[in-house]
């Protein structure tokens, strides 16, 4: 039988979801509790990769179990889990169902504040030049990239992906606090690697005048690297929703 879970975690202690050789992951840690409570070694696919520091407010994994499914696993899971990982559900599926592949849509938030708060260090990318961004050039600079299916200017170096092609359906900044808390929403069918925390580096860049319009829309034009490119931290940077076809 093939399983979903659905789930959340805060990435801050963690070196990313991806298992890896010498430092702490989200997947190891999932694995780790689902092959104890399950008496049988466990491997789960996710439906995405996610940095080091990058949370999920919702992710979903799955795996193949052969034994009878316990009603409590999901109770069992988060009391075994950290407090920084929670199981939602977890439910059965079809056998070919794969959170990866079958994913059509992705959400992403980043969070930007511009009042030091050291409530929010985790989970909020603090930005001392609020006053002076401009917020409808960086409006401006965020639509401007619906009118693309094309993102090598935002992709990370080395990247291994083979197309560089993604439809995306939204991409706007929301004030949550006037003046304190803004948020950048973005969603598509896919994600290239550091695709997000590039848009964001250069709609601040843009807000503050470091980056015009006009150079944004050369480099997309000509799918070439902005000048002035600019990563931001990975704290403020949450995966938001997946949507599947069938659920």
């Amino acid at each position: 039988m093939r399983y979903f879970a659905e789930l959340s975690y805060k990435g801050t202690n963690y070196s990313g979801w991806q298992r890896q050789p010498n430092a702490i992951s989200v997947q190891q840690i999932i694995e780790e509790a689902l092959s104890t409570i399950l008496r049988t070694r466990i491997v789960i696919t996710g439906c995405g990769r996610t940095d080091a520091g990058v949370h999920a407010s919702q992710y979903f994994i799955h795996f193949d179990f052969e034994g009878e499914m316990l009603d409590s696993l999901t109770k069992r899971l988060n009391k075994y889990l950290p407090a920084d990982i929670a199981i939602s559900r977890i439910f059965d599926v079809d056998e070919k169902a794969h959170t990866r592949f079958d994913a059509n849509f992705r959400a992403y938030e980043y969070h930007v504040i511009f009042d030091k708060n050291p409530f929010m260090t985790d989970s909020a990318f603090y930005f001392p030049f609020g006053k002076q961004l401009d917020f409808k050039l960086m409006q401006e600079a965020a639509s401007i990239l619906l009118k693309y299916d094309s993102f090598f200017p935002f992709c990370k170096t080395n990247s291994d992906a083979k197309t560089m092609f993604c439809k995306i359906e939204r991409s706007e900044w929301v004030w949550e606090k006037e003046g304190k808390h803004l948020v950048f929403h973005i969603a598509a069918n896919r994600f290239l690697r550091g695709m997000v925390r590039l848009i964001v580096g250069m709609c601040l860049n843009v807000g503050i005048g470091k980056v015009k319009i006009e150079e944004l829309i050369e480099a997309m034009d000509k799918q070439e690297r902005l000048k002035k490119s600019y990563s931001v931290p990975p704290n403020g940077l949450f995966l938001s929703e997946i949507r599947y076809p069938y659920l």
